[in-house]
């Protein structure tokens, strides 16, 4: 029988989210709540389809190629999958240009 993944948020990426959330919420409170549905929702259910992102289109073009991402427009919500979970990295802007946040935390030694 094949395991269910783990969700596993790292730190940063939950406080991207919560970031995303807040700024929204300042205008919009009931926008920002179901926005932060929205996203939770997809994530979750990367434990059934867990291979469903693309692979990160910045790194696959240096050959790294561990990194997925699922794309909620506007933003890009960057995971890793190792068989038994799924890490949540980032969840950037799509909108700006996220190379250099990417390779910058995604590269760093210490990063999930």
């Amino acid at each position: 029988m094949i395991k269910t993944p783990i969700i596993v948020w790292a730190g940063i990426a939950r406080s991207d989210l919560w970031d995303i959330v807040d700024h929204i919420a300042g205008d919009r409170p009931k926008t920002a709540l179901r926005i932060l549905g929205k996203i939770e929702e997809k994530v979750t259910d990367l434990k059934d389809f867990p291979e469903r992102g693309r692979t990160v289109p910045e790194f696959e073009r240096v050959g790294i190629l561990q990194y997925r991402e699922l794309i909620i427009k506007p933003w890009r919500v960057v995971y890793r999958f190792s068989g038994s979970q799924i890490v949540v990295l980032s969840v950037l802007d799509g909108r700006r240009n996220v190379e250099d946040v990417l390779f910058r935390r995604l590269t760093r030694p210490d990063f999930a």
